[in-house]
Protein backbone atom coordinates (compact mmCIF):
# COMPACT_ATOMS: atom_id res chain seq x y z
CA UNK A 1 0.00 0.00 0.00
CA UNK A 2 3.05 2.26 0.33
CA UNK A 3 3.00 2.80 -3.45
CA UNK A 4 -0.04 5.05 -3.01
CA UNK A 5 0.22 8.55 -1.64
CA UNK A 6 -2.05 10.08 0.98
CA UNK A 7 -4.30 13.10 0.57
CA UNK A 8 -2.62 16.42 1.33
CA UNK A 9 -4.66 17.35 4.41
CA UNK A 10 -6.76 15.37 6.88
CA UNK A 11 -9.21 16.15 9.68
CA UNK A 12 -10.48 14.14 12.62
CA UNK A 13 -13.77 12.44 11.68
CA UNK A 14 -14.85 12.38 15.32
CA UNK A 15 -15.59 8.68 14.94
CA UNK A 16 -13.05 6.37 16.57
CA UNK A 17 -13.48 3.41 14.21
CA UNK A 18 -13.10 5.65 11.13
CA UNK A 19 -10.25 7.88 12.26
CA UNK A 20 -8.96 10.68 10.06
CA UNK A 21 -10.57 11.53 6.73
CA UNK A 22 -9.52 13.88 3.92
CA UNK A 23 -10.20 17.49 4.84
CA UNK A 24 -12.60 18.06 1.93
CA UNK A 25 -14.74 14.97 2.67
CA UNK A 26 -18.03 15.17 4.54
CA UNK A 27 -19.56 12.80 7.08
CA UNK A 28 -23.20 11.76 7.25
CA UNK A 29 -25.23 8.66 8.18
CA UNK A 30 -26.19 5.79 5.88
CA UNK A 31 -29.85 6.36 6.73
CA UNK A 32 -29.67 9.96 5.46
CA UNK A 33 -27.95 9.02 2.19
CA UNK A 34 -29.75 5.80 1.23
CA UNK A 35 -33.19 4.27 1.47
CA UNK A 36 -33.30 1.04 3.49
CA UNK A 37 -35.62 -1.80 2.48
CA UNK A 38 -37.48 0.40 0.03
CA UNK A 39 -39.58 -2.33 -1.59
CA UNK A 40 -41.13 -5.36 0.05
CA UNK A 41 -43.00 -8.25 -1.57
CA UNK A 42 -46.63 -8.14 -0.44
CA UNK A 43 -48.19 -11.07 1.40
CA UNK A 44 -51.03 -10.74 -1.12
CA UNK A 45 -48.73 -11.66 -4.02
CA UNK A 46 -50.25 -14.17 -6.45
CA UNK A 47 -49.37 -17.74 -5.43
CA UNK A 48 -47.94 -18.61 -8.87
CA UNK A 49 -45.78 -15.46 -9.07
CA UNK A 50 -42.23 -16.60 -9.88
CA UNK A 51 -39.26 -15.14 -8.01
CA UNK A 52 -35.48 -15.49 -8.15
CA UNK A 53 -34.33 -15.72 -4.55
CA UNK A 54 -31.04 -14.67 -2.95
CA UNK A 55 -30.29 -16.14 0.49
CA UNK A 56 -27.34 -15.36 2.78
CA UNK A 57 -25.50 -18.43 1.51
CA UNK A 58 -25.93 -17.23 -2.09
CA UNK A 59 -23.32 -14.47 -1.63
CA UNK A 60 -19.63 -15.41 -1.50
CA UNK A 61 -16.81 -13.70 0.38
CA UNK A 62 -15.98 -11.35 -2.51
CA UNK A 63 -19.53 -10.10 -2.91
CA UNK A 64 -20.63 -12.25 -5.85
CA UNK A 65 -24.09 -13.78 -6.01
CA UNK A 66 -23.27 -17.38 -6.90
CA UNK A 67 -26.61 -19.08 -6.57
CA UNK A 68 -30.17 -18.03 -7.40
CA UNK A 69 -33.09 -20.21 -6.39
CA UNK A 70 -36.29 -20.11 -8.40
CA UNK A 71 -39.63 -20.39 -6.58
CA UNK A 72 -43.28 -19.74 -7.03
CA UNK A 73 -44.41 -17.40 -4.27
CA UNK A 74 -46.52 -20.03 -2.50
CA UNK A 75 -43.48 -22.33 -2.17
CA UNK A 76 -40.89 -19.67 -1.39
CA UNK A 77 -39.32 -19.34 2.09
CA UNK A 78 -41.22 -16.95 4.33
CA UNK A 79 -38.11 -14.75 4.50
CA UNK A 80 -38.13 -14.17 0.71
CA UNK A 81 -39.62 -10.66 0.90
CA UNK A 82 -37.04 -7.96 0.10
CA UNK A 83 -37.32 -6.67 -3.49
CA UNK A 84 -34.09 -5.39 -5.05
CA UNK A 85 -33.27 -3.19 -8.05
CA UNK A 86 -30.22 -2.42 -10.18
CA UNK A 87 -27.72 -0.35 -8.18
CA UNK A 88 -28.84 -1.59 -4.76
CA UNK A 89 -26.40 -2.98 -2.22
CA UNK A 90 -27.57 -5.85 -0.03
CA UNK A 91 -25.94 -6.20 3.39
CA UNK A 92 -26.34 -9.29 5.54
CA UNK A 93 -27.82 -8.49 8.95
CA UNK A 94 -27.58 -12.09 10.20
CA UNK A 95 -24.39 -14.10 10.61
CA UNK A 96 -22.67 -10.81 9.89
CA UNK A 97 -19.21 -12.39 10.15
CA UNK A 98 -19.85 -14.07 6.75
CA UNK A 99 -19.40 -10.70 5.02
CA UNK A 100 -22.32 -11.42 2.68
CA UNK A 101 -22.51 -8.02 0.97
CA UNK A 102 -23.33 -7.78 -2.73
CA UNK A 103 -23.89 -5.14 -5.38
CA UNK A 104 -26.83 -5.62 -7.73
CA UNK A 105 -25.17 -5.02 -11.09
CA UNK A 106 -28.06 -6.39 -13.10
CA UNK A 107 -31.41 -7.82 -12.12
CA UNK A 108 -32.98 -11.04 -13.26
CA UNK A 109 -36.72 -10.62 -13.36
CA UNK A 110 -38.39 -10.59 -9.95
CA UNK A 111 -35.19 -10.67 -7.88
CA UNK A 112 -36.01 -11.07 -4.20
CA UNK A 113 -33.62 -11.40 -1.28
CA UNK A 114 -33.95 -12.69 2.24
CA UNK A 115 -35.16 -10.54 5.10
CA UNK A 116 -31.73 -11.38 6.51
CA UNK A 117 -30.42 -8.60 4.24
CA UNK A 118 -30.76 -4.84 4.53
CA UNK A 119 -31.35 -3.48 1.01
CA UNK A 120 -29.66 -0.10 0.52
CA UNK A 121 -30.80 2.14 -2.35
CA UNK A 122 -28.37 5.09 -2.70
CA UNK A 123 -29.65 8.66 -2.79
CA UNK A 124 -28.44 11.54 -4.96
CA UNK A 125 -25.23 12.21 -3.04
CA UNK A 126 -23.99 8.62 -3.25
CA UNK A 127 -22.57 6.84 -6.27
CA UNK A 128 -24.32 3.49 -6.16
CA UNK A 129 -21.16 1.39 -6.38
CA UNK A 130 -19.21 3.61 -4.00
CA UNK A 131 -21.82 2.68 -1.40
CA UNK A 132 -21.15 -0.99 -2.11
CA UNK A 133 -17.41 -0.64 -1.71
CA UNK A 134 -17.91 1.43 1.44
CA UNK A 135 -20.06 -1.31 3.02
CA UNK A 136 -17.50 -3.97 2.04
CA UNK A 137 -14.59 -2.16 3.65
CA UNK A 138 -13.03 -3.77 6.73
CA UNK A 139 -13.88 -0.85 8.97
CA UNK A 140 -17.59 -1.05 8.15
CA UNK A 141 -17.77 -4.85 8.23
CA UNK A 142 -15.99 -4.93 11.58
CA UNK A 143 -18.30 -2.28 13.00
CA UNK A 144 -21.39 -4.22 11.87
CA UNK A 145 -20.01 -7.39 13.47
CA UNK A 146 -19.20 -5.42 16.64
CA UNK A 147 -22.80 -4.20 16.89
CA UNK A 148 -24.23 -7.70 16.36
CA UNK A 149 -25.97 -9.48 19.22
CA UNK A 150 -26.36 -13.22 19.80
CA UNK A 151 -23.69 -15.90 20.10
CA UNK A 152 -24.69 -18.72 17.76
CA UNK A 153 -26.62 -16.50 15.33
CA UNK A 154 -25.21 -12.95 15.58
CA UNK A 155 -27.44 -10.31 13.99
CA UNK A 156 -28.08 -6.59 13.73
CA UNK A 157 -31.20 -4.63 12.82
CA UNK A 158 -31.47 -2.73 9.55
CA UNK A 159 -31.60 0.42 11.70
CA UNK A 160 -28.14 -0.43 13.06
CA UNK A 161 -26.84 -0.42 9.49
CA UNK A 162 -28.61 2.88 8.86
CA UNK A 163 -26.95 4.44 11.90
CA UNK A 164 -23.47 3.77 10.55
CA UNK A 165 -21.50 6.83 9.51
CA UNK A 166 -21.30 7.48 5.76
CA UNK A 167 -18.14 8.98 4.28
CA UNK A 168 -18.99 11.47 1.55
CA UNK A 169 -16.34 12.63 -0.89
CA UNK A 170 -17.65 14.76 -3.77
CA UNK A 171 -19.32 12.82 -6.59
CA UNK A 172 -16.34 13.08 -8.95
CA UNK A 173 -14.07 11.62 -6.27
CA UNK A 174 -16.56 8.78 -5.71
CA UNK A 175 -16.54 8.03 -9.44
CA UNK A 176 -12.73 8.03 -9.48
CA UNK A 177 -12.57 5.68 -6.47
CA UNK A 178 -15.11 3.32 -8.04
CA UNK A 179 -13.29 3.26 -11.39
CA UNK A 180 -10.01 2.56 -9.61
CA UNK A 181 -11.43 -0.24 -7.47
CA UNK A 182 -13.29 -1.80 -10.40
CA UNK A 183 -10.04 -1.99 -12.35
CA UNK A 184 -7.84 -3.18 -9.52
CA UNK A 185 -10.24 -5.76 -8.06
CA UNK A 186 -10.77 -7.18 -11.56
CA UNK A 187 -7.00 -7.51 -12.04
CA UNK A 188 -6.60 -9.14 -8.63
CA UNK A 189 -9.56 -11.46 -9.23
CA UNK A 190 -8.01 -12.55 -12.53
CA UNK A 191 -4.73 -13.37 -10.76
CA UNK A 192 -6.63 -15.32 -8.11
CA UNK A 193 -8.59 -17.24 -10.77
CA UNK A 194 -5.33 -18.23 -12.51
CA UNK A 195 -3.85 -19.53 -9.28
CA UNK A 196 -7.05 -21.37 -8.35
CA UNK A 197 -7.00 -23.04 -11.77
CA UNK A 198 -3.39 -24.09 -11.18
CA UNK A 199 -4.37 -25.64 -7.84
CA UNK A 200 -7.22 -27.48 -9.53
CA UNK A 201 -4.85 -28.91 -12.13
CA UNK A 202 -2.33 -29.95 -9.48
CA UNK A 203 -5.07 -31.68 -7.46
CA UNK A 204 -6.26 -33.55 -10.55
CA UNK A 205 -2.69 -34.62 -11.30
CA UNK A 206 -2.23 -35.71 -7.68
CA UNK A 207 -5.30 -37.95 -7.82
CA UNK A 208 -4.35 -39.38 -11.22
CA UNK A 209 -0.87 -40.31 -9.97
CA UNK A 210 -2.37 -42.11 -6.95
CA UNK A 211 -4.79 -44.07 -9.15
CA UNK A 212 -2.03 -45.07 -11.55
CA UNK A 213 0.37 -46.22 -8.81
CA UNK A 214 -2.13 -48.32 -6.80
CA UNK A 215 -3.47 -50.11 -9.89
CA UNK A 216 -0.46 -50.29 -12.23
CA UNK A 217 2.53 -50.13 -9.89
CA UNK A 218 5.74 -48.15 -10.45
CA UNK A 219 7.36 -50.21 -13.20
CA UNK A 220 6.09 -49.06 -16.62
CA UNK A 221 7.59 -52.15 -18.29
CA UNK A 222 5.92 -54.80 -16.14
CA UNK A 223 3.70 -57.37 -17.87
CA UNK A 224 0.00 -56.79 -17.24
CA UNK A 225 -3.10 -58.94 -16.91
CA UNK A 226 -6.83 -58.32 -16.83
CA UNK A 227 -7.94 -57.76 -13.24
CA UNK A 228 -11.43 -59.00 -14.03
CA UNK A 229 -12.82 -55.76 -12.58
CA UNK A 230 -13.98 -53.20 -15.16
CA UNK A 231 -13.29 -50.11 -13.08
CA UNK A 232 -9.76 -51.28 -12.19
CA UNK A 233 -8.68 -52.56 -15.61
CA UNK A 234 -5.30 -54.20 -16.12
CA UNK A 235 -2.95 -54.81 -13.20
CA UNK A 236 0.62 -56.17 -13.03
CA UNK A 237 0.72 -59.87 -13.85
CA UNK A 238 2.29 -60.86 -10.51
CA UNK A 239 -0.28 -58.96 -8.40
CA UNK A 240 -3.20 -60.63 -6.69
CA UNK A 241 -6.70 -59.17 -6.37
CA UNK A 242 -8.74 -59.60 -3.19
CA UNK A 243 -11.91 -58.26 -1.60
CA UNK A 244 -11.43 -55.57 1.01
CA UNK A 245 -13.30 -57.58 3.64
CA UNK A 246 -10.60 -60.28 3.38
CA UNK A 247 -7.82 -57.73 3.73
CA UNK A 248 -9.21 -55.78 6.68
CA UNK A 249 -11.54 -56.14 9.63
CA UNK A 250 -14.12 -53.53 10.50
CA UNK A 251 -13.82 -52.30 14.07
CA UNK A 252 -17.21 -51.71 15.68
CA UNK A 253 -16.18 -50.88 19.23
CA UNK A 254 -18.47 -48.25 20.73
CA UNK A 255 -16.97 -45.54 22.89
CA UNK A 256 -18.12 -45.35 26.51
CA UNK A 257 -18.22 -42.46 28.96
CA UNK A 258 -14.77 -43.51 30.07
CA UNK A 259 -13.44 -42.72 26.59
CA UNK A 260 -14.45 -39.06 26.63
CA UNK A 261 -10.87 -38.00 27.29
CA UNK A 262 -9.79 -39.45 23.94
CA UNK A 263 -9.39 -37.14 20.95
CA UNK A 264 -12.55 -37.06 18.82
CA UNK A 265 -12.37 -37.14 15.02
CA UNK A 266 -15.43 -36.02 13.04
CA UNK A 267 -15.88 -35.81 9.28
CA UNK A 268 -15.08 -32.10 9.45
CA UNK A 269 -11.73 -33.00 11.00
CA UNK A 270 -10.53 -34.60 7.76
CA UNK A 271 -9.56 -32.62 4.68
CA UNK A 272 -11.24 -33.77 1.48
CA UNK A 273 -9.08 -35.80 -0.94
CA UNK A 274 -5.76 -35.26 0.86
CA UNK A 275 -5.96 -37.58 3.85
CA UNK A 276 -4.92 -34.80 6.20
CA UNK A 277 -6.22 -34.39 9.72
CA UNK A 278 -7.08 -30.72 10.19
CA UNK A 279 -5.45 -29.51 13.38
CA UNK A 280 -7.79 -26.52 13.63
CA UNK A 281 -10.71 -28.95 13.96
CA UNK A 282 -9.22 -31.07 16.74
CA UNK A 283 -11.65 -29.50 19.18
CA UNK A 284 -14.66 -30.69 17.16
CA UNK A 285 -17.20 -32.13 19.56
CA UNK A 286 -19.29 -35.26 19.38
CA UNK A 287 -22.92 -34.36 18.63
CA UNK A 288 -25.41 -34.89 21.43
CA UNK A 289 -26.91 -38.36 21.13
CA UNK A 290 -24.35 -39.49 18.53
CA UNK A 291 -22.64 -42.84 18.95
CA UNK A 292 -18.86 -42.70 18.67
CA UNK A 293 -16.52 -45.54 17.74
CA UNK A 294 -13.10 -46.35 19.11
CA UNK A 295 -10.10 -46.46 16.79
CA UNK A 296 -6.48 -47.40 17.36
CA UNK A 297 -3.20 -46.16 15.97
CA UNK A 298 -2.74 -47.66 12.50
CA UNK A 299 -6.47 -48.01 11.75
CA UNK A 300 -7.81 -46.69 8.45
CA UNK A 301 -10.77 -44.31 8.83
CA UNK A 302 -12.98 -43.84 5.76
CA UNK A 303 -15.99 -41.50 5.51
CA UNK A 304 -19.07 -43.40 4.37
CA UNK A 305 -21.30 -40.29 4.44
CA UNK A 306 -21.01 -38.35 1.18
CA UNK A 307 -18.12 -40.54 0.03
CA UNK A 308 -17.51 -38.25 -2.96
CA UNK A 309 -15.73 -35.97 -0.47
CA UNK A 310 -12.98 -38.64 -0.23
CA UNK A 311 -12.28 -38.35 3.50
CA UNK A 312 -9.80 -40.98 4.62
CA UNK A 313 -6.85 -41.08 7.06
CA UNK A 314 -4.51 -43.52 8.74
CA UNK A 315 -4.80 -42.81 12.46
CA UNK A 316 -1.50 -42.04 14.18
CA UNK A 317 -3.03 -42.05 17.68
CA UNK A 318 -5.74 -43.83 19.65
CA UNK A 319 -9.07 -42.01 19.78
CA UNK A 320 -12.78 -41.99 19.08
CA UNK A 321 -14.62 -40.92 15.95
CA UNK A 322 -18.02 -40.31 14.45
CA UNK A 323 -19.95 -43.41 13.42
CA UNK A 324 -19.96 -41.94 9.90
CA UNK A 325 -16.34 -43.11 9.63
CA UNK A 326 -15.64 -46.78 8.94
CA UNK A 327 -12.80 -48.00 11.18
CA UNK A 328 -10.69 -50.66 9.44
CA UNK A 329 -7.77 -52.70 10.78
CA UNK A 330 -5.75 -54.18 7.90
CA UNK A 331 -4.52 -57.79 7.78
CA UNK A 332 -0.84 -58.72 7.80
CA UNK A 333 -0.65 -58.81 3.99
CA UNK A 334 -1.82 -55.22 3.49
CA UNK A 335 -0.26 -52.02 4.76
CA UNK A 336 -2.80 -49.55 6.21
CA UNK A 337 -1.10 -46.78 4.21
CA UNK A 338 -1.62 -48.73 0.98
CA UNK A 339 -5.32 -49.29 1.67
CA UNK A 340 -5.65 -45.60 2.61
CA UNK A 341 -4.07 -44.49 -0.67
CA UNK A 342 -6.26 -46.86 -2.67
CA UNK A 343 -9.37 -45.53 -0.89
CA UNK A 344 -8.35 -41.98 -1.81
CA UNK A 345 -8.01 -42.84 -5.52
CA UNK A 346 -10.70 -41.35 -7.78
CA UNK A 347 -11.57 -44.75 -9.30
CA UNK A 348 -12.39 -46.13 -5.84
CA UNK A 349 -14.30 -43.01 -4.73
CA UNK A 350 -16.35 -43.03 -7.95
CA UNK A 351 -17.46 -46.65 -7.59
CA UNK A 352 -18.27 -46.23 -3.89
CA UNK A 353 -20.20 -43.05 -4.60
CA UNK A 354 -22.27 -44.87 -7.24
CA UNK A 355 -23.52 -47.23 -4.53
CA UNK A 356 -24.87 -44.69 -2.07
CA UNK A 357 -28.41 -44.61 -0.74
CA UNK A 358 -30.33 -41.57 0.56
CA UNK A 359 -30.82 -38.39 -1.46
CA UNK A 360 -30.01 -35.67 1.11
CA UNK A 361 -27.47 -37.66 3.13
CA UNK A 362 -25.95 -40.20 0.71
CA UNK A 363 -24.14 -43.04 2.47
CA UNK A 364 -22.18 -46.06 1.38
CA UNK A 365 -22.45 -49.35 3.25
CA UNK A 366 -19.70 -51.62 4.55
CA UNK A 367 -21.44 -54.53 2.80
CA UNK A 368 -20.76 -52.85 -0.53
CA UNK A 369 -17.29 -51.50 0.29
CA UNK A 370 -16.14 -54.73 1.87
CA UNK A 371 -17.02 -56.67 -1.27
CA UNK A 372 -15.01 -54.41 -3.58
CA UNK A 373 -11.80 -55.91 -4.92
CA UNK A 374 -8.40 -54.33 -4.42
CA UNK A 375 -5.20 -54.93 -6.44
CA UNK A 376 -2.70 -56.52 -4.04
CA UNK A 377 1.06 -56.39 -4.58
CA UNK A 378 3.37 -58.02 -2.04
CA UNK A 379 4.32 -56.11 1.10
CA UNK A 380 7.70 -54.99 -0.27
CA UNK A 381 6.09 -53.49 -3.36
CA UNK A 382 3.36 -51.90 -1.24
CA UNK A 383 6.10 -50.24 0.82
CA UNK A 384 7.76 -48.90 -2.34
CA UNK A 385 4.47 -47.54 -3.70
CA UNK A 386 3.56 -45.95 -0.36
CA UNK A 387 7.00 -44.33 -0.02
CA UNK A 388 6.82 -43.00 -3.59
CA UNK A 389 3.29 -41.62 -3.25
CA UNK A 390 3.78 -40.08 0.19
CA UNK A 391 6.91 -38.23 -0.96
CA UNK A 392 5.34 -37.08 -4.22
CA UNK A 393 2.00 -36.02 -2.72
CA UNK A 394 3.76 -34.19 0.13
CA UNK A 395 5.76 -32.20 -2.44
CA UNK A 396 2.60 -31.42 -4.41
CA UNK A 397 0.73 -30.50 -1.24
CA UNK A 398 3.53 -28.10 -0.29
CA UNK A 399 3.27 -26.47 -3.71
CA UNK A 400 -0.53 -26.23 -3.42
CA UNK A 401 -0.12 -24.75 0.07
CA UNK A 402 2.29 -22.11 -1.25
CA UNK A 403 -0.14 -21.13 -4.01
CA UNK A 404 -3.02 -21.05 -1.50
CA UNK A 405 -0.97 -18.67 0.65
CA UNK A 406 -0.44 -16.43 -2.37
CA UNK A 407 -4.20 -16.46 -3.01
CA UNK A 408 -4.91 -15.54 0.60
CA UNK A 409 -2.46 -12.63 0.41
CA UNK A 410 -4.12 -11.41 -2.80
CA UNK A 411 -7.52 -11.54 -1.12
CA UNK A 412 -6.21 -9.64 1.88
CA UNK A 413 -4.62 -7.06 -0.40
CA UNK A 414 -7.87 -6.73 -2.35
CA UNK A 415 -9.83 -6.11 0.85
CA UNK A 416 -7.22 -3.69 2.18
CA UNK A 417 -7.24 -1.75 -1.08
CA UNK A 418 -11.02 -1.31 -0.89
CA UNK A 419 -10.92 -0.22 2.74
CA UNK A 420 -8.08 2.26 2.30
CA UNK A 421 -9.60 3.81 -0.84
CA UNK A 422 -13.16 4.36 0.40
CA UNK A 423 -12.08 5.72 3.77
CA UNK A 424 -9.60 8.17 2.25
CA UNK A 425 -6.49 6.64 3.79
CA UNK A 426 -4.88 6.62 0.34
CA UNK A 427 -5.34 8.89 -2.65
CA UNK A 428 -6.07 6.67 -5.65
CA UNK A 429 -6.59 9.41 -8.20
CA UNK A 430 -3.37 8.37 -9.97
CA UNK A 431 -3.69 4.75 -11.05
CA UNK A 432 -0.72 2.38 -10.79
CA UNK A 433 -0.07 -1.14 -12.03
CA UNK A 434 -1.40 -3.55 -9.43
CA UNK A 435 1.46 -5.99 -9.98
CA UNK A 436 3.87 -3.40 -8.57
CA UNK A 437 2.14 -3.33 -5.20
CA UNK A 438 0.83 -6.85 -4.66
CA UNK A 439 4.23 -8.39 -4.06
CA UNK A 440 5.96 -5.47 -2.44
Amino acid sequence: MSKYRRYERYKDSGVEWIGEIPEEWNLSKIKYEALINKNVLSEKTESDYEINYVDIGSVNSTGEITDLQNYQFENAPSRARRAVSIGDTIVSTVRTYLNAIAFIEEVNSNLICSTGFAVLTPGKRLHRKYLFYLMRSDRFVNEIVKRSTGVSYPAVNASDVGNLECLLPDMQSQVTIVDFLDQKTTEIDDLIAEKEKLIELLQEKRQAIISEAVTKGLNPNVRMKDSGVDWIGDIPEHWDIRRIKYLSNIRNVKASDGDNDKTYVGLESIESKTGKLLTNNNDEQQAVGETANIFRKGDVLFGKLRPYLAKCIVADFNGRCTSELLVLRTASNMLPEYLYLFMLSPIFIDVVNSSTYGAKMPRASWDFIGNLKVPLPNIKEQEEIVEYLIKLTNNMDDLISDISTQIQKLKEYRQSLISEAVTGKVDVRELENVSEVIYE
